[in-house]
């Protein structure tokens, strides 16, 4: 059975508590924070011969079929392949399972995710599906980005916001979850996570922070021109262009924010405080603004699976930033 997390409490009970269910869910909210989970358990739930407050018994005949992956009137759609879209004929295949006779006499349960993933043919293709449900059939959509889903999908779901956890009960879970960190460093994986705490522990599965403190290295280097941007870009290879992006525009808006209201509290992680000051004290608004728009615009190039040159986008990004000081 999926991991029930201590922050869906109150959503587990909005959820499950309903006398009627709807024939489509639209769980959204940023990623990290256990919507795909809360799905799981919510089919589980619905698919249970003997359900109880807090979810699927586990003992039922249906619910041992989920657990070993053979329940009939279940439906999975998602991307084949990590990062690639959902495809129109996959899609064709949830409509022939929808249209279908439950099997064990109960309802069927569709659970896709993510939703944002099916491209503009796959996502026509569902919304007759939601537009018209068959039987005692229920959807469940799960969106990272509910922004980029058709209107007409969003219009024929029931929206269920999946807000994240308060501060202080994602670190008593990372607190259970990553008991060899210290309080630092469990502190400073939830920043770098932007407060999702299931990302914080993948980003620490992965290396993350050793991976951002060789970046932040590089940039000091780069300032003092002991590394070029040709340089960092090689030896940047290996880390993920989205997370550099993510970090180069978050450091491009605490040095804004820094410009405004010199405000120390709000320099970020402790790594970048001096780098953040100086730029701010060096660099006109304009040209940070400037990198700003630009990181923004790759990283929708980057999200769309546009075909980009890695190294060439990285050594422009860096020239932009070597040239940073001097123009206050």
């Amino acid at each position: 059975m999926a991991e029930a997390y201590p922050w869906q409490a109150a959503l587990w009970q909005q959820l499950a508590g309903r006398a009627r269910h709807a024939h489509a869910y639209l769980l959204h909210g940023p990623a990290g924070i256990g919507k795909r989970a809360l799905a799981e358990r919510l089919m589980a739930h619905l698919l249970c011969q003997q359900p109880g407050a807090v979810g699927a018994c586990g003992q039922c005949k249906a619910c041992q079929l989920l657990a070993a992956g053979s329940h009939p009137d279940n439906f999975i759609l998602e991307p084949e392949e990590d990062d690639k879209p959902i495809k129109v004929d996959q899609v064709r295949d949830l409509v022939n399972f929808v249209v279908q006779t439950a099997q064990m006499g109960g309802r069927k349960v569709v659970l896709i995710e993510p939703v944002e993933a099916m491209n503009i043919n796959a996502a026509n293709a569902l919304l007759k599906s939601l537009e018209e449900p068959s039987g005692n059939t229920v959807l469940l959509l799960v969106s990272h980005q509910p922004s980029r889903l058709l209107p007409t999908i969003k219009s024929r779901c029931v929206q269920q916001a999946c807000p994240l956890p308060g501060e202080a009960m994602s670190l008593e879970w990372l607190q259970a979850a990553l008991p060899d960190c210290d309080e630092a460093a469990r502190r400073d994986l939830l920043v770098l996570a932007a407060g999702s705490p299931l990302l914080a522990v993948k980003l620490h599965g992965q290396g993350v922070s050793e991976q951002r403190a060789m970046v932040v290295e590089g940039v000091k280097k780069l300032l003092k021109q002991q590394q070029s941007p040709t340089q960092l870009a090689e030896g940047w290879k290996d880390i993920p262009l989205l997370l550099l992006f993510d970090w180069f525009c978050d450091w491009a808006h605490l040095i804004l924010r820094y410009q405004l209201t010199e405000d120390e509290s709000g320099l970020g992680l402790a790594d970048m405080h001096k780098v953040v000051q100086y730029l701010a004290q060096k660099s006109s608004r304009d040209k940070v603004l400037a990198i700003q728009d630009w990181v923004l615009a790759q990283r929708q190039k980057v999200m769309a699976k546009a075909n980009l040159n890695r190294v060439l986008l990285l050594e422009a990004l860096l020239v932009q930033w070597a040239a940073l000081p001097g123009q206050a």
